[in-house]
């Protein structure tokens, strides 16, 4: 039988602690609350408490994800984990999360290191392992902690970020009857995709030291002022903001437009667009770029912040409740980031979907 991926059902969870803007006012006296609800569009943001990693957090998705009902554990045939967070540099996460979910032993688990364009990458990846008839359930877990890399007195990246995480199950559905040679279904659940890559700007958004390339030493621990108002070590997240808004003014409405083009879709067609919740300055920029004003173009950053690579699930949540989000119509879904990466993909939601 015929069979093509179908995403039923997504869960997400937020750290208990929030750093709220009058917080980072007394620490950057020149601004007000005011003015980073205005430019930012978040209020507050979700940071994970220090014992408290990224996959501690997909973890406890994934159990929120099992609890409404939508599978049971044993039914995993592949785990997927997306972040730039692990644990340890080896083993994967995946595994421990594999183990610490009571997965089945013959279920298959890895990570992938992407940031805000990871989600689109993931459900290539899950429908990539469904068609091929590898998996009948994948399990996709997103889950960063960037606030663990940012410097207190980084007044370009502390406001932005939150740390969060989701879980989504992909599963096999039918296209076609044991009596039909054609399917039923003329176009995916999810997909057409569209990615691309810009490895020159790696360094717009970059964690300089830690790795191999530039070991951790005394010297790289030091925290220093960047003459921009911002201070921070070399093991902390570095963001180039007005060359990383350049990158997505540049390379989104392209993107979009390939992504349409792909599909045989107007923009009429797209019953919701849901674009990396990056920030609302940058996503209002690429609404009036993209020429989608008047079109459902959602954002929920207010209480979440950037979430990175579990922004775009997250929203997706947030948008069906709000009642948005329509069952069966198409869905755009939009990442972009550090890598620098981007990707687009469009999906429907089932009558039943989950959440």
């Amino acid at each position: 039988m015929t069979v093509q991926a179908e995403i039923r059902s997504i869960a997400y969870y937020l750290p208990e602690n929030y750093l709220g803007n009058a917080e980072l006012v007394q620490r950057f006296p020149n601004w007000t609350e005011e003015k980073i609800v205005h430019k930012l569009g978040i209020e507050r943001r979700p940071i994970a408490a220090v014992e408290e990693t990224a996959a501690d957090m997909g973890v406890k998705a994934a159990e929120n994800l099992f609890e409404n009902g939508c599978c049971e554990p044993e039914e995993i045939d592949f785990l997927l984990f997306c972040t730039q967070s692990p644990d340890y540099f080896l083993p994967t996460s995946a595994c421990l999360i594999h183990e610490r979910l009571g997965l089945p032993k013959s279920c298959g688990a890895l990570d992938f290191n992407l940031g805000c364009s990871g989600y689109v990458y993931g459900l290539s990846l899950a429908k990539g392992i469904i068609e091929t008839g590898s998996a009948r359930h994948v399990l996709f877990i997103t889950s960063e902690t960037y606030s663990k890399y940012i410097n207190n007195e980084d007044r370009a990246s502390r406001p932005l970020f939150g740390d969060g995480a989701s879980a989504t199950l992909i599963s096999a559905v039918p296209v076609c009857s044991e009596n039909v040679t054609e399917s039923f279904v003329t176009e995916s659940l999810i997909g057409p995709f569209v990615f691309g890559t810009d490895g020159s700007g790696a360094d717009l958004l970059i964690v300089p030291a830690g790795g191999h390339r530039m070991p951790k030493t005394p010297e790289t621990a030091q925290e220093i002022p960047d003459g921009k108002g911002n201070i921070r070590s070399k093991e902390q997240l570095k963001m180039h903001g007005p060359g990383i808004f350049s990158f997505a003014i540049d390379r989104v409405p392209p993107l979009v437009e390939e992504l349409l083009n792909k599909s045989g879709k107007n923009r009429d067609d797209i019953g919701c667009y849901i674009f990396h919740q990056a920030n609302k300055y940058m996503l209002d920029r690429l609404q009036e770029l993209c020429r989608l004003d008047g079109l459902n173009y959602f954002s929920n950053m207010m209480q979440r912040g950037n979430t990175v690579s579990s922004s775009i699930p997250i929203a997706i949540i947030d948008a069906w409740r709000a009642g948005i989000l329509k069952p069966k119509q198409p869905t755009m879904l939009i990442g972009f980031g550090v890598g620098l990466s981007w990707g687009g993909t469009l999906i429907q939601l089932p009558v039943d979907f989950v959440v």
